[in-house]
């Protein structure tokens, strides 16, 4: 049987999707990228917005119009979420698939291809991993998820709804999937969670093997064990006798997985991707300043700057403790990257309280930055909120926002010119359509992460070999910047990057795009 995956979302689900291939794989099923072929194409969905739910939906009934001989099983996020609904209203599709269990999948295979139009929606628990011999993402990076589910309860926010309360792997887990993805050709390895922060103090996490680690900033409830007993320990006896607060933890679990990260020996960088602002792990900054492999770029979205807005989302921190959090990483890394996230429109927000937010922006001058609207989720408490912000005046809003980054970006992405980076290649395009002799490139510095920021693209000579040779997918190549846009920046070919002599090209691994 043959099978083809859709892939809708974030970088959670995709890692959702490599899973979910490998799964089938092992089963003798054959994938495909062409769905023309497919006996089985799976739409790997997002349902964590309105307009992503939107793009899934439409997902299937283009699938269902396209391949009417194909079987179309909607997995992912909106199946987790809708199953049941989804079920009796969309009637192209002929199973139905949670994010839950991942191996799970078994269960549904031969109803799904026997027309039974099975709904399996497996318990969240744990943190789903695995093998993952293809990557759908290019060639040389790699995501690594670990915690899934979430404990913040943002008034606006699904994902607990869909995915669960805060679950963390363990970190030896961790470090041995690393390790692997390394020793296959990985150079860029990127930590995931729904926040990253959050590692290690789920109710039930015990990554290092002493419990429970602490939340930054002290939320109440989630010191390990150790600690709340730091002055009960007992003799060996088993008398009661007090204990030095010296003999037990002090960092947070992020810091604790990044030293031993750190321990790992090989030519890779390593990229934190999403840290919650009300308890960002200032305690990873001397960590990260003793290993120039962990990039100095931080996802941190702060999603407000009213300070009434930002409460009424169930957040702590203030647009001046997240400035002062700007300034901290910016003094300790003055050639850091921060991304950050914007949302227009929450009920409330008023036309001052929107300013207020512009002129947060301004001040704290993201590399980058995401903005979207305000989107109306079931069962999230902002749901009922009064006082909900008309959808034209929250769209406006986000283009007010996004029109002020993009002057932002190219401010700083000036910066970046004459000057030299070595760039992660991602495809090789053709010929220059100016001048046949001039090669293309597309690739990523190390301020950019995948898929949501920039691009840099690299002119090389298509008739040196040594270039050719080079200029390869999944390759560093030393580029000189020498303009720049709103988005991306161009560069010239300089050398082949020293680090490619470090790196493991094994071939044991393949991606989905690129080479």
């Amino acid at each position: 049987m043959i099978f083809f995956i859709d892939q809708h979302g974030c970088a959670k689900n995709q890692v959702d999707g490599e899973l979910i291939i490998n799964l089938l794989k092992k089963k003798n099923w054959t994938q495909t990228f062409d769905p023309a072929v497919a006996d089985l194409i799976i739409v790997n969905s997002c349902g964590f917005i309105e307009s992503a739910k939107t793009e899934s939906i439409n997902a299937v009934m283009s699938a269902r119009s396209m391949y009417p001989k194909a079987k179309i099983l909607l997995a992912g996020c909106l199946a987790e979420r809708y199953a049941s609904d989804l079920k009796d209203s969309l009637s192209e599709a002929d199973g139905f698939f949670g994010n839950g269990k991942l191996d799970e999948i078994y269960k549904i295979l031969d109803p799904l291809m026997k027309n039974e139009r099975p709904v399996l929606v497996p318990k969240q628990e744990g943190v789903c991993c695995g093998d993952r011999d293809i990557l759908l993402s290019f060639p040389g990076m790699a995501f690594v998820k670990i915690t899934e589910g979430c404990n913040n309860r943002c008034s606006f926010c699904a994902i607990p709804i869909i995915r669960g309360d805060l679950r963390s792997r363990k970190a030896d887990e961790i470090i041995s999937e690393i390790k692997e993805l390394i020793s296959k050709g990985v150079y860029e390895i990127n930590l995931i969670g729904q926040d990253l922060a959050a590692y290690g103090t789920g109710a039930n996490d015990n990554c290092f093997g002493d419990g429970r680690t602490y939340l930054p900033n002290g939320t109440p409830g989630t010191k390990t064990q150790t600690q709340i007993n730091a002055n009960k320990s007992t003799d060996k006896n088993g008398n009661c006798m007090e204990m030095n607060k010296s003999s037990f933890h002090s960092e947070s679990g992020l810091a604790r997985l990044l030293r031993m990260i750190s321990a790992i020996e090989g030519t890779f960088v390593v990229r934190l991707l999403y840290i919650h602002p009300d308890h960002f792990n200032e305690d990873i900054l001397p960590v990260m300043q003793k290993d120039s492999r962990f990039l100095h770029y931080f996802d941190i979205p702060f999603q407000n700057g009213d300070d009434q807005i930002i409460k009424k989302m169930n957040r702590v921190g203030s647009a001046l403790i997240y400035k002062n959090l700007v300034a901290k990483i910016r003094s300790t890394f003055p050639d850091s990257a921060i991304r950050t996230t914007f949302m227009t429109g929450f009920p409330g927000e008023s036309d001052e309280a929107f300013t207020n937010t512009k002129n947060f922006l301004s001040s704290i001058e993201p590399n980058w930055s995401g903005c979207f609207s305000y989107s109306k989720e079931d069962d999230t408490p902002a749901y009922s909120f009064k006082n909900q912000v008309p959808k034209k005046i929250a769209q406006k809003r986000a283009w007010e926002l996004t029109e002020l980054q993009a002057q932002i970006t190219s401010s700083q992405l000036k910066k970046r010119t004459e000057r030299e980076y070595d760039i992660l290649i991602e495809e090789v395009l053709s010929e220059s359509s100016e001048n046949p002799d001039e090669g293309l490139a597309i690739g990523r510095a190390w301020f950019q992460a995948p898929e949501v920021d920039g691009s840099v693209v690299v002119r090389y000579d298509r008739n040196s070999e040594s270039e050719n040779n080079a200029v390869k997918t999944g390759r560093l190549v030393r580029v000189k910047i020498t303009s720049s846009g709103e988005v991306d920046l161009n560069g010239d070919f300089v050398c082949d990057s020293p680090l490619n002599q470090k790196i493991i090209y094994s071939g044991k691994i393949k991606f989905a795009q690129g080479e």
